[in-house]
């Protein structure tokens, strides 16, 4: 909840915390998310160490992250592939036309 000063009160795996911002409702969206990256985490394994979650949680996190940006850059790799053989078979019609006139 946010108290009008530019903090806002989240709980990351019943800790507390004040986190400040300009947006209180992305803030909390990110806190949930952690909480629950850190939940899913201690349910797969058998440590009660919230640093070592909270280590886990932040490799996952990582690991989607990193697979969503490359998931990104191949398509834009591939995109200036096909960019860059338009412009050059557009060069070679526009030399003949050119070669022609």
């Amino acid at each position: 909840m946010s108290n009008g000063s530019g903090s806002v009160r989240v709980e990351i795996f019943d800790q507390v915390y004040n986190l400040r911002g300009s947006d209180a409702e992305y803030i909390l969206k990110l806190a949930e998310y952690v909480d629950g990256k850190m939940r899913a985490v201690s349910q797969q394994t058998a440590t009660v160490d919230s640093v070592r979650l909270a280590v886990l949680a932040a490799l996952n996190i990582a690991d989607e992250y990193h697979l969503l940006k490359r998931r990104v850059a191949v398509p834009a790799a591939e995109a200036q592939q096909r960019a860059s053989k338009l412009a050059s078979a557009l060069d070679e019609v526009l030399d003949e036309e050119r070669r022609a006139g």
